[in-house]
C-alpha cells in the first residue's frame, strides 16, 4: 500500500541492527550489544518500589492528560532550583511518552505543513524523520569533526529562509557525546530572536556530563523562554527507558497546543509509571551519581583503547555514553563496518549514516555496557582492523 508515510518514512536503521543482532542470538550466537542507547543498569529500587506502591494503592486509572500534578510540580521544582526557571505546573508542563513523543508533539502542534525546521547532522534519527511525518521540511546543519562536532553559527544562519520556523538542539549530543558551550547556545539564542524561531532543546542527557565540562541548559536564557520548548525525561539519568516517561516544559501558549495533540494520540502517560518518575526526582540521587562515575571509567577505557587501534579514531566525549568512531581510514563506510562487526565478530554497533550525512564513515558505540563486555569488544575491534 502506497501512502505518503510509506514513501517518506523508512524503518529505523538503529532498529535494523537490533533486529539483526536478536536474530543471531536466537540462533545461539554470542553478541556484545553496543548499539542501544540505554543504560545497562536496572531502574533504582526506590523508583520501582514507588511504582509498585502506586499499583497496590489502585493508582491504575487515567491520569490527567498533562500528567499527575505531583510529578508536574516536582519538574517545576527541579527547573526552579537548577536553572532559576519558574514555571506553572498547571499550564507549562506536559508529561509525555518519552522524549520521542515530545518531538512529535512539538513538530506536529507548533508547525504547519511546508514549514522548515533546522535539525543537527549527525543526530538521533527521529529529528530527520519526524518532520517528514508532519509534511515539514528538515534542513540539516552540520556538526563536523573539524569543528569538534559543534554547531557553526554562520552555517546555520545561511540556511534560514522565510519558511524556517524552528531550530532543534540535542545537547549533550547523540551520537557524538559533545556538549555545547554557553557561548554557542547564546549565539543560537540570538539567531532565534533575530529570525523569530522556536527553539526545541532535547536535554535528556543533561545529568550525564563529565568534569570539567559544565552543562548549560537553554532554560538558563530567560530572554527566550517565550519561544523555548525543553524536552527531557527519565530514561537516561534513571535507567527508565522502558517506562516511557518524558516531559516538555515551555510557555503555556505552546504547551496547550501540544497537549491537544497529546490528548488524541497518547491520552496520558502510564499512571503508575509517573509515580515512579516522581520518586526518581524526589528520592535518593545516589544511583544516578554512581552510574555516572561508572560511565566515566568506561568512557576513559574505551576512548583510549579505540584511539590506540590503527586506522580507528574518535573524539573524547563530554557527555552521554557514546563514541562516534571513524572507520574512514579503513576505506569503508559505516554500514560495511557495522555489518562485518556484527556478522563476523558478534559486536553490534550502529552505522554513522543512520544519524545523517555527516555520519558517513563512522560507527556509533554505546559504552553503556559492562566493562567486561567493553574489554572483549576492544579485542574484537582489534581483530577486525587487523583482518581488513
Amino acid at each position: 500500500m502506497e501512502t505518503i508515510i510509506s514513501q517518506r518514512i523508512p524503518y529505523s536503521k538503529i532498529r535494523v541492527m537490533v533486529d539483526a543482532a536478536q536474530k543471531l542470538e536466537a540462533e545461539g550466537k554470542r553478541v556484545i550489544h553496543l548499539e542501544i542507547g540505554r543504560p545497562d543498569y536496572n531502574t533504582p529500587d526506590n523508583v520501582v518500589n514507588a511504582a509498585i506502591d502506586a499499583l497496590k494503592a489502585g493508582k491504575v486509572h487515567y491520569a490527567p492528560n498533562a500528567g499527575i500534578p505531583e510529578l508536574r510540580k516536582a519538574i517545576c521544582k527541579k527547573y526552579s532550583q537548577r536553572y532559576n526557571y519558574i514555571c506553572d505546573y498547571a499550564t507549562e508542563v506536559l508529561v509525555t511518552n518519552g522524549v520521542a513523543e515530545g518531538i512529535y508533539l512539538a513538530l506536529g502542534a507548533l508547525l504547519n505543513p511546508g514549514d522548515q525546521v533546522l535539525v543537527p547532522d549527525p543526530a538521533w534519527i527521529n529529528y530527520e524523520i519526524v518532520p517528514l511525518m508532519g509534511l515539514q521540511e528538515p534542513i540539516k546543519y552540520s556538526l563536523k569533526k573539524e569543528n569538534n562536532y559543534l554547531p557553526d553559527i554562520e552555517e546555520i544562519e545561511s540556511k534560514i529562509t522565510s519558511r524556517t520556523k524552528m531550530i532543534m538542539l540535542v545537547n549533550p549530543s547523540n551520537p557524538t557525546g559533545m556538549v555545547f558551550s554557553k557561548e554557542i547556545l547564546l549565539n543560537i539564542v540570538k539567531l532565534a530572536q533575530k529570525y523569530n524561531l522556536i527553539i526545541v532543546a532535547d536535554e535528556i542527557y543533561e545529568d550525564i556530563v563529565y568534569k570539567p565540562v559544565e552543562f548549560t541548559s537553554m532554560a538558563n536564557f530567560e530572554e527566550i523562554r517565550d519561544r523555548l520548548i525543553i524536552l527531557n525525561g527519565f530514561s537516561k539519568s534513571y535507567s527508565m527507558t522502558g517506562w516511557r516517561v518524558g516531559y516538555a516544559v515551555g510557555p503555556s501558549k505552546m504547551i496547550n497546543v501540544m497537549l491537544r495533540l497529546h490528548q488524541y494520540t497518547i491520552t496520558s502517560t502510564t499512571t503508575f509509571a509517573q509515580w515512579g518518575a516522581l520518586d526518581a526526582l524526589e528520592g535518593t540521587q545516589q544511583p544516578r551519581i554512581d552510574m555516572l562515575k561508572e560511565f566515566e571509567k568506561r568512557k576513559d577505557f574505551i576512548y583510549n583503547s579505540i584511539n590506540e587501534i590503527p586506522n580507528l579514531s574518535c573524539q573524547k566525549p563530554d557527555g552521554a555514553f557514546y563514541l562516534f568512531v571513524s572507520v574512514k581510514e579503513l576505506g569503508m563506510d559505516g554500514y560495511t563496518a557495522a555489518d562485518i562487526l556484527l556478522n563476523e565478530y558478534g559486536v553490534v554497533t550502529v552505522p554513522g549514516e543512520s544519524f545523517g550525512k555527516e555520519g558517513t564513515g563512522y560507527i556509533r558505540l554505546s559504552y553503556a555496557s559492562s566493562m567486561e563486555n567493553l574489554i572483549e569488544a576492544v579485542d574484537k575491534l582489534k581483530a577486525f582492523v587487523h583482518n581488513v
